[in-house]
């Protein structure tokens, strides 16, 4: 295939976003309430934990970075969904392109380390609670989460170069709300068999975290059911009942989305899934982390009220 071939696309097309004359509006409105919301409400945990001296402990700082990076998480793909659905041009160009699949990806990994280390957290907090503040020391917090972000940020770097030097010819319609590996590769006017290798290796990675969580918080439960006080069980549970709720959601999508292989899902169920993936489960995260926790409830109120004014609502 001659040089000028292999260089003719600059720029992918999103196909299967509405007109803007079609009802995207009706669309554009909801997903914008959605993203503001998953700002607003991640931004308000972020801010809770770091001005609240109550919640400086390693359970909470792992949780507000959590809802640092779904901001930025969804900000990769959110705004440019907004964008194709009252635009005329719904077009990316390969580099914006291949930068949404890499930070997307990247804070998405980032976001799986950060959840095994919150079990983990979890784990030693529950299952040897005598040695938790000798073990999950602040230096260690901090070092499990800058190696968390430097990880998710580098491993990736290989597989985009490598896409960055496939030849794009055309079609160049991409047939989801976003760019993401499987789409794009299939763009490729190459042999494009290394799908499946890219397909075993993010399932080697999301098995790994899942299996780790998974045992963490089955010890855990085997521990809580073991409380003889009725109440203290009933406290450790609810402590943990969050971080269930996040990595069922948050794992529950990404093997959807990831885990299936050579299974093709129907257009409409797989921009569904995709939507869960990258849209909806951020949403529920602000939810999950201040409406069943008290005293990250008390840290946001602080925000807007006073110490003062609480003490006089409060009696």
């Amino acid at each position: 295939m001659d040089q000028e071939n292999q260089t003719t696309v600059t720029e992918f097309f999103f196909s299967d976003f509405p007109q803007f004359e079609n009802s995207s509006l009706l669309l554009f409105i909801p997903l914008l309430f959605i993203y503001m919301f998953i700002v607003v409400g991640n931004s308000l945990i972020f801010f809770a934990v770091q001005l609240d001296s109550r919640l400086h402990n390693p359970m909470y700082s792992f949780i507000s970075m959590f809802s640092f990076l779904e901001i930025w998480y969804t900000t990769v793909t959110i705004p440019k969904m907004l964008s194709n659905l009252v635009s005329e041009q719904k077009t990316i160009s390969f580099i914006g392109c291949l930068l949404q699949v890499y930070f997307f990806h990247s804070l998405g990994v980032t976001e799986a380390l950060v959840l095994t280390v919150m079990a983990i957290d979890r784990y030693i907090a529950i299952c040897n609670p005598l040695r938790y503040a000798v073990i999950m020391t602040p230096r260690l917090c901090i070092q499990l989460s800058t190696s968390s972000c430097i990880f998710g940020f580098l491993v990736l770097l290989p597989e985009i170069v490598w896409i960055s030097t496939l030849p794009f010819c055309g079609p160049n319609q991409i047939h989801q709300l976003f760019c993401d590996f499987e789409p794009v590769l299939h763009l490729a006017c190459t042999d494009t068999s290394m799908i499946l290798v890219e397909d075993v290796i993010h399932a080697i990675s999301i098995l790994t975290s899942v299996s780790i969580i998974t045992l963490s918080y089955l010890r855990i439960i085997t521990v809580i059911l073991r409380i003889p006080s009725g109440e203290s069980r009933q406290k450790a549970f609810s402590t943990c009942a969050a971080h269930i709720t996040i990595f069922l959601l948050f794992f529950g999508s990404v093997s959807l989305m990831y885990l299936r292989f050579s299974v093709t899902f129907q257009p409409l169920l797989d921009k569904a899934i995709a939507l869960m993936f990258a849209v909806l489960a951020p949403f529920f995260n602000p939810i999950i982390y201040s409406l069943r926790n008290k005293d990250m409830k008390d840290a946001i109120k602080k925000i807007f009220f006073s110490p003062k004014t609480l003490d006089v609502s409060g009696s």
